[in-house]
């Protein structure tokens, strides 16, 4: 019943060193998360963006690691793949990172988007991940 990690590689487009950075940083972002609204833990002064900043750490690290691949795949002459890979690498830390910003400037109040617009980057990233399942299969 679960995805193996060759189904999820091949899904998501991401390798298996950028999958366990993602889950990671979604770790110490919860452990944070829990922290703000612990009522023995006095942290309620925490403010979003700190809380968050696993999240886009997270995603720096990952954008470093796709242009260390894509420059390693450039000098072994995979033009092709390598622009394939970086494009959609790009796609979904891109869209990742505006849902993440969106919904932290929504949570703090900065801007008044409903939240069918803070999660619209999520919907095209899912819509992008079914179309990318179904020419794999």
């Amino acid at each position: 019943m679960f995805f193996t990690t060759e189904e999820l590689v091949r899904w998501l487009g991401l390798t298996v060193f950028e999958i366990w950075i993602n889950l990671i940083s979604i770790l110490l972002f919860t452990i944070i998360f829990v922290f703000k609204y612990d009522p023995s833990v006095d942290l309620n002064t925490i403010d979003w963006w700190l809380i968050f900043s696993p999240l886009f750490a997270g995603d720096a690290l990952n954008a470093y690691f796709c242009i260390i691949i894509f420059i390693r795949m450039l000098l072994e002459r995979t033009m092709k793949f390598s622009l394939l890979r970086v494009s959609w690498s790009g796609t979904v830390l891109l869209t990742t990172f505006l849902f993440k910003f969106l919904l932290c400037r929504r949570l703090l109040g900065q801007t008044n988007l409903d939240y069918s617009e803070v999660f619209a980057p999520l919907y095209i990233l899912l819509q992008l991940i079914a179309v990318r399942a179904c020419q794999q299969s």
